[in-house]
């Protein structure tokens, strides 16, 4: 009955989900499908130093909402809580097996057994370790260990707050301070005993100055949709010169560029205002957004200005900043042409600290972009023609007497012919092969046939397509179409500066790609490769501007059955077996 509960407290909840809905994917039950138990049971347990046994009980579980506890002792008893609820129980001196029963929204339990230990005997050998976190700022993560103690108790000493951290004996307590600094901790070790062992300690709390991960990476985007000035993701606007010394120095301001296990990013220095003259002016007029990734320790605001050439400086936009984390930045390009800024040919940015001189920045990926113009022609999801003929290669146009597929090799080579082929609307291409693909001897030696994808042919690696009326160009280590060994200049698997470019004729209905990669053989051949696609997701010819095939305005009728689900499908206008729900 209790899981019934649960259940039933889901149910409520989806309901609520619902009946809110009226967005994007209304009605969608996929989380249900994809739902997963919860996981990482644990419990925090506290014991009262009295004689008397006393343990609080306290659950927690990553997708846990709810919670069943069996003591592990000889009672009856047990708890139902909800996340973040406690339960009280008396034990004997022993050794015992709380079990842990959590439920998730959807119903899914996981069961966890976690050791318990009670001792009416005053603790011993009490070993603390402090240290301070690695990733996070001015927090300081203490473990202690001691013989009989079920429990510790930390007093991190910060003026104001003498409330302690709690943990299990052996696990983490962890606290963040308000400022860096010198405090005394104090640690007290807790067994059912009414006496405690404790230990003091003098340790530094230090402020993280700088970031220890590099910022997200950033989408793939088209060449045309982008305008990069410094970032390792795109091209950037070549000759750009990041620290033009404006006289910041004279205001104390530094500049140098940081790295971080490889990662090159811009730091400026007790910031005042920092500049960075582009190598060549850039016309913005179409990019709509400006993103930067901004990482700080203690500067809570920054401007920037964009200058154009020959104009007064400008208006600027003020952004906020996360202390110790990365804060990216997408600014409208709206935002600084509605104050009248001119961003037809802006050759300059400045950043200007708020408050001036008020702390240090560190900037990477900073580049213009825009939403993808249109869909191109070949956007969507492709395969191998599943026929005989699919693939051919001869000594010219059209002539694929040297060897092309069978129809058995449909089925021989399945592994192949289940390979996808994705151009995206952003202009991203991928190489989605699955478990499986064929594989031949160049990429292991003496073996050809179905398996694991070799790298860097296994489509891990970001790549992007461009193409014209005639050619597609897919660009990035291991990015193909038809078979990874051919290119441009051979067939090793190896194209130059990973860039190939095929001809191309698309059906008049869009769902039918041929392709050929002529002079393989080097400059000036005439051999050809042919590779035949057909498309899985449906055409998108002609390209629309939104990417939409439906326009309009649109809401539920008033009608009944407007909304149903149910085991068969209907048919186009008339009404299928909605049994299972609808709305009425």
């Amino acid at each position: 009955m209790k899981a019934l509960k649960y259940i039933i407290s889901a149910l409520f909840v989806f309901s609520l989900v619902w009946s809110c809905s009226n967005d994007d994917d209304f009605g969608s039950i996929d989380f249900v499908e994809t739902a997963t138990a919860p996981a990482n049971l644990t419990a925090l347990f506290d014991i009262t130093t009295d004689n008397t046994g006393l343990v609080t009980i306290t659950p927690n579980g990553e997708g846990a909402n709810f919670f069943d506890i069996a003591f592990g002792d000889n009672s009856t008893e047990s708890a139902s809580l909800k996340l973040g609820e406690s339960v009280e129980h008396t034990y004997a001196e022993g050794s015992y097996e709380v079990k842990l029963t959590g439920y998730g929204i959807t119903g899914l339990e996981t069961e966890q057994i976690v050791p318990l230990m009670v001792s009416f005997k005053a603790p011993e050998n009490l070993e603390v370790t402090i240290t301070n976190d690695e990733a996070v700022s001015k927090k300081v993560n203490v473990i202690a260990t001691a013989d009989y103690a079920l429990a510790y108790d930390v007093y991190f000493g910060e003026e104001g707050n003498d409330v302690p951290v709690t943990a299990n004996i052996g696990e983490i307590a962890s606290y963040v301070y308000q400022e860096a600094g010198t405090y005394t901790i104090r640690v007290v070790a807790k067994s059912a005993a009414i006496e405690t062992i404790e230990l003091s300690q003098e340790f530094d709390a230090v402020a993280i100055l700088q970031p220890v991960k590099s910022a997200p990476v950033p989408p793939v985007r088209g060449e045309n949709d982008v305008i990069s000035i410094f970032s390792g993701a795109y091209a950037d606007v070549p000759g750009s010169d990041y620290f033009p010394d404006w006289g910041q120095a004279g205001n104390g301001s530094g500049w140098a560029m940081f790295e971080l296990d490889g990662d090159e990013m811009l730091n400026y220095t007790t910031l005042s205002y920092q500049g960075i003259q582009i190598g060549e002016a850039q016309d913005l007029s179409t990019m709509e957004y400006l993103h930067m990734d901004i990482w700080t320790a203690d500067l809570p605001q920054i401007r920037t200005f964009l200058i154009n050439l020959g104009v007064d400086p400008p208006e600027n936009v003020l952004s906020d900043l996360t202390v110790d984390e990365w804060t990216s930045l997408e600014i409208p390009m709206s935002a600084f042409t509605d104050q009248g800024v001119a961003i037809d040919n802006v050759h300059q940015f400045k950043f200007v600290s708020e408050p001036y001189l008020g702390g240090s920045v560190f900037i990477d990926n900073i580049y213009f972009w825009k939403e993808p113009s249109g869909a191109s022609v070949l956007e969507g999801s492709w395969m191998m023609a599943p026929e005989a003929g699919a693939i051919g290669v001869g000594p010219g146009p059209g002539d694929y007497s040297w060897w092309s597929s069978s129809a058995d090799d449909v089925n021989t080579r399945a592994c192949f012919f289940d390979d996808e082929y994705v151009f995206g609307k952003d202009g991203s291409f991928a190489n989605v092969l699955g478990a499986e693909t064929w594989v031949e001897g160049w990429q292991i030696p003496d073996f050809e046939g179905c398996n694991a994808p070799v790298a860097p042919h296994d489509g891990t690696n970001p790549a992007t397509f461009t193409n014209t009326e005639s050619t597609v160009t897919v660009t990035g280590l291991g990015a193909y179409l038809g078979i990874p060994k051919v290119h441009n200049a051979g067939e090793d698997g190896s194209p130059a500066n990973n860039t190939i470019t095929y001809n191309y004729v698309l059906s008049p209905d869009g769902n039918t790609l041929e392709l050929t990669v002529p002079g393989y053989g080097g400059t000036g051949g005439s051999e050809e490769w042919y590779f035949k696609l057909v498309r899985t997701d449906g055409p998108v010819s002609p390209p629309f501007d939104d990417g939409l095939l439906i326009n309009g305005d649109f809401e539920n009728g008033a009608d009944p059955w407007t909304v149903g689900v149910g085991p068969d499908p209907a048919p186009v206008v008339t009404v299928g077996d909605n049994s299972y729900y609808s709305v009425d």
